[in-house]
């Protein structure tokens, strides 16, 4: 039987490809996005039924059964992650999620980036000793992912203090990976995303050794009721402290 970092990467992989083949059938984007959505969620939480029998799973297109608030071992699963972009011809910002929590902590994960040919997962987290271009570099800014659709009002007040440019992209795990992979300096996110939503990328970037929290630092928590984060900050641990007292100094002025 595999480790759950190994089952987690290998399910997230998969569905990313079952996702691939059905975008490559074309049809109407709404269409497309709903049968995305129903088709990978059925078959990880088949897949995890029938190899981890007796694991809670928490899906975004499950319904969430309160055992899971009892349990030692949830799959935190997004089974697509920026349906949105999905439904959009060339988009690659989009992903599959595959998360274990134990007890509370993260234990294993997995972030699927079929359209990019990529996944990054606990097993083999990327490594961050050879990062690319940051914001040491002379004459280049702080790059932060935020949100394509709903970027956070007080991400433009942060980029603004801190000198930086502001990078819109669609999946959460699209953005995370970002930074995991050093294509970007920060992921922020203010307006309050769901627990599938970040739990995977969380898993594999602090795998990688990267720093993630709350925008006040503290730590980020799993299977609550309800299964909402409020907030995110993801980034190098050389930048954490520079970015959350920029944080928090535009949450003073009230700026949200």
């Amino acid at each position: 039987m595999p480790a759950d970092d190994r089952l987690a990467a290998e399910l997230a992989e998969e569905a990313g490809q079952r996702l691939q083949l059905l975008r490559s059938h074309g049809g109407d984007p709404d269409d497309l996005r709903k049968a995305g959505d129903a088709s990978s969620h059925e078959f990880l939480s088949a897949q995890i039924a029938a190899r981890r029998p007796g694991d809670a799973i928490l899906s975004e297109e499950g319904g969430d059964d309160a055992a899971r608030l009892a349990a030692d071992r949830v799959w935190i699963v997004d089974p697509l992650d920026g349906t949105r972009e999905f439904g959009e011809s060339g988009r690659t910002d989009w992903a599959v999620h595959v998360a274990l929590w134990e007890q509370g902590e993260l234990t294993a994960g997995a972030v699927a980036l079929p359209a990019q040919g990529r996944v990054l997962s606990t097993a083999d987290p990327p490594d961050q000793h050879e990062p690319q271009r940051t914001a040491e570099t002379p004459g280049h800014p702080l790059r932060i992912v935020v949100s394509r659709s709903r970027p956070p009002a007080f991400a433009v007040r942060v980029a603004e203090r801190l000198g930086a440019t502001l990078v819109p992209l669609g999946s959460a795990g699209a953005k995370a990976a970002a930074v995991i992979l050093g294509e970007a300096d920060a992921y922020l996110h203010g307006g309050g995303q769901y627990e599938w939503d970040s739990a995977a990328p969380v898993a594999v970037a602090l795998a990688a050794g990267l720093h993630a929290s709350r925008i006040d630092g503290s730590k980020l928590e799993y299977n609550r009721e309800p299964p909402w984060q409020p907030d995110i900050l993801i980034c190098p641990g050389r930048l954490a402290d520079r970015l959350l007292t920029a944080i928090g100094a535009v949450r003073r002025t009230g700026t949200q």
